[in-house]
């Protein structure tokens, strides 16, 4: 099926892949149902984190947040020795579908679900030379994208954290969104979480320039949380997103080097560093076991810098430098470590995605941030060389406001 039968064959419905399928019930008279894809299910996994709260609803601040979607089916790749998957599908009559098809279709022959929550991380995978998990996520949007062809339409999909380890197969589930015309989410917790002190400018806001930090990497999956931070303030500034020309992992001596040169800046790393509730004191080239810059050049000649400094930090910082302002501002993206309800808003925001059809941010920031990102394993593992990335030459607009939860966080 070409992209102009699937969308004559989706015509007149309010939104091109919102038509319902043979039920007895309209799309528009019922809840939402949705299907959930997940490779592992464990207690404090991400699939605990996203797909629990679509089950028993979930918390923001004081205030708790009715579940607006009923999950009808679950799929899960690998069932983990502590897995609770099972138990709760039983528990919530929730149908356990021994394949992704089944999981959409609900064992017919067409897709049969409102929504796609793809829970692409934990699970026993390998990990490549360049230090990145090999997750499934293109794989089984693929699967997916066959189920959406073969029935004629498709529903809105929510991808965990970054799209792919590989460019090209980030780019290609992003192109597929746009080709079949769904709404698409994806991306991290952290850059939707409280903040400490609460944190935003208005879009257009000239910067000079901008760190984020975190704690130690390992390997993509660690540092893409510290990249999505960087990029959900860098995007509001004047004129604009861009693209990223080129970038550059750093480690070791390496980084203090570069902060010696002007690289990256030291004044908003301690500006950063002065909003932790957990850093180490004392010297942070002591402190940090293995420091990693991820340097970061846009087209339009901004700067920035996302720093894993593990030993010295363990939380997620931020900070940018404003021009006219002679004092930085920065911040805490907080992360509840005892009930993590970091995930809270995130999943709040992929609720009305499923229910109203909106997105509270761009799904190109996390576009952006995954192909930055495999650029920057790429960097590492041909000896921390820069490398220019003109197939990144992504460019949007943030929301008028930043969407994060407000509050001191729970």
């Amino acid at each position: 099926m070409n992209r102009r039968h699937f969308l004559t064959t989706t015509a007149g419905a309010a939104a091109g892949y919102f038509l319902p399928g043979p039920r007895s019930l309209s799309a528009q008279n019922r809840r939402k149902r949705i299907a959930a894809l997940s490779t592992t299910y464990h207690t404090r996994s991400h699939s605990d984190n996203f797909i629990t709260r679509f089950l028993e609803g979930w918390w923001i601040g004081d205030k708790y947040h009715e579940t607006p979607c009923d999950l009808v089916s679950l799929f899960v790749e690998q069932e983990h020795d502590a897995d609770i998957s099972t138990r709760l599908a039983r528990s919530w009559g929730v149908k356990k579908a021994a394949t992704i098809q089944e999981a959409l279709t609900l064992g017919g022959d067409k897709l049969d679900v409102d929504g796609v929550l793809l829970i692409g991380e934990h699970g026993d995978y390998p990990t490549n030379v360049k230090n990145q998990k090999l997750y499934p996520r293109h794989r089984f949007m693929s699967e997916v994208l066959d189920v959406f062809k073969r029935s004629g339409r498709a529903v809105p999909l929510f991808n965990d954290k970054h799209l792919s380890y590989d460019w090209t197969k980030a780019k290609q589930m992003y192109d597929w969104s746009k080709e079949l015309n769904f709404p698409m989410m994806a991306g991290s917790s952290v850059s939707v979480t409280f903040r400490r002190p609460e944190l935003d400018f208005p879009l257009d806001t000239e910067l000079e320039s901008a760190v984020a930090v975190g704690g130690g990497w390992v390997g993509d999956g660690g540092l893409f949380h510290v990249m999505e931070t960087l990029q959900c303030f860098t995007e509001r500034r004047k004129g604009g997103e861009t693209g990223v020309k080129s970038v550059q992992l750093l480690a070791d001596d390496a980084v203090w080097k570069a902060a010696d040169e002007g690289l990256w800046s030291r004044e908003l790393l301690e500006a950063a560093l002065s909003r932790g509730r957990k850093v180490v004191p004392g010297p942070v080239e002591e402190k940090a076991r293995r420091p990693v810059a991820c340097l970061i050049e846009y087209n339009d000649g901004f700067r920035a810098a996302a720093l894993g400094l593990g030993g010295k930090a363990s939380e997620y910082l931020a900070a940018v430098k404003i021009k006219g302002e002679r004092e930085p501002k920065s911040t805490l993206c907080y992360i509840p470590i005892e009930n993590s309800n970091n995930f809270s808003p995130l999943v709040d925001s992929i609720a009305r995605m499923y229910t109203q059809g909106t997105q509270d941010y761009a799904v190109e920031r996390t576009l952006l941030t995954s192909g930055a990102l495999s650029f920057l394993m790429e960097s590492w593992h041909r000896g921390q060389v820069r490398i220019e990335t003109p197939m990144l030459d992504i460019k949007y607009r943030g929301p008028e406001k930043s969407y994060y939860a407000h509050g001191m966080g729970s």
